[in-house]
């Protein structure tokens, strides 16, 4: 890319998702107005696989897989792979007029190290995309393909690889599990004014594969958790941003919890899902977050252990991060790390929060 195409994609990134002064466009500008982009209804049926591609006419994408790992001498460890599909304008455009931008995130978390690395890519020209069948999306030289064996779904069986400075992954992951379709079969709502966007994960994978660290290979297995979301406008203006939780219980069953803030109360989801994959939605009142011990991280104070509760399901935990200083320091940072939880039940997942 010359440097005029580099500057100029840099400002549309800037302009897209800096975070707004005060609360008005919530984080990173996505509590602003929809602006003629698609927004997503009730009722509508989500197709596979259709929707594991690119939605254009939405404002905002993602395609995130967040990995906890263990190497053969029990050393933990997180990996984060991550395509943001973010829009200028709704639909596709032939080359350098296309409005598509494509960040991806990557990152390698142990007990004593972050690793991140950030690319940034505009639509139309080749070096970022996401196809539906056979499955791939890429930026660059990363990329989330799907292998042979997929049975039943293209993200059954995925091939992922990224590299940064001092680290590198490529992983195998096999779903044991069928796909859980989260909030009202997919449209998930996200506020008490009906922001919502669709949403659906892949809790299930069983992972295998190497990561290299400062140029020491190592090998790896564990679990990990793909979620794919598109909306246009999913905060309410008033929301900073949210505390999200993917975990996998010692059970075999998954949750996923979250809670946006809005200064008040805030607004909180889950979705109890089984080991056999149904899924139970759980009311919005049935999920309780209390922080438990904050530390400082890129010059914030932000809340690494957490006490998370659902009554209805006896669930009662006290969440620990792998390393407190999980900083994403991108162009819109945010906190993003592998965590491990016991109390009424032991497990292990990830936690997200931003806006802070």
């Amino acid at each position: 890319m010359n440097a005029k195409a580099m500057i100029l994609l840099l400002i549309a990134f800037a302009t897209l998702l800096a975070p707004a002064a005060g609360l008005t466009q919530g984080f990173a500008g996505l509590g602003s107005d929809a602006q003629g982009f698609a927004v997503p209804q009730r009722g509508v049926t989500l197709v596979f696989p259709r929707d594991h591609g690119a939605h254009p006419d939405f404002r905002i994408e993602w395609w995130y897989v967040t990995a906890n790992l263990e190497t053969s001498d029990g050393q933990r460890m997180g990996a984060q792979w991550t395509l943001f599909r973010s829009a200028l304008a709704p639909g596709n455009r032939p080359g350098w007029s296309d409005p598509q931008i494509w960040i991806g995130h990557a990152a390698m978390t142990t007990e004593n190290r972050h690793y991140v690395a950030e690319r940034l890519a505009r639509g139309g020209v080749g070096q970022a995309g996401a196809t539906p069948e056979p499955f791939e999306t890429w930026i660059d030289d990363w990329q989330m393909k799907a292998s042979g064996g997929a049975a039943h779904d293209q993200l059954d069986h995925l091939d992922l690889r990224a590299s940064g400075k001092d680290f590198a992954y490529q992983l195998v992951l096999r779903a044991k599990g069928p796909l859980a379709l989260q909030g009202d079969r997919g449209y998930s709502v996200k506020s008490l004014a009906g922001q919502a966007s669709y949403y659906y994960s892949q809790p299930f994978y069983e992972v295998r594969g190497t990561v290299e660290l400062d140029g020491k290979p190592l090998d790896v297995s564990g679990k990990a958790w793909l979620d794919r979301e598109w909306s246009s406008q999913p905060l309410a203006s008033d929301q900073t941003g949210w505390d999200w939780f993917s975990l996998h219980l010692a059970s075999g069953e998954k949750v996923m919890a979250f809670r946006l803030r809005d200064g008040g109360e805030g607004y909180t989801s889950a979705n109890w899902i089984a080991a056999d994959g149904k899924t139970s939605p759980l009311a919005s009142n049935d999920v309780v977050f209390e922080p438990l011990r904050t530390a400082e991280v890129g010059g914030r104070s932000m809340p690494v252990e957490w006490r998370v509760r659902i009554p209805s399901r006896g669930l009662d935990i006290r969440t620990t991060a792998l390393n407190d200083q999980s900083w994403m320091a991108t162009s819109t940072p945010y906190w993003e790390g592998p965590i491990a939880f016991d109390g009424s039940v032991s497990g292990e997942g990830y936690l997200e929060m931003t806006g802070y």
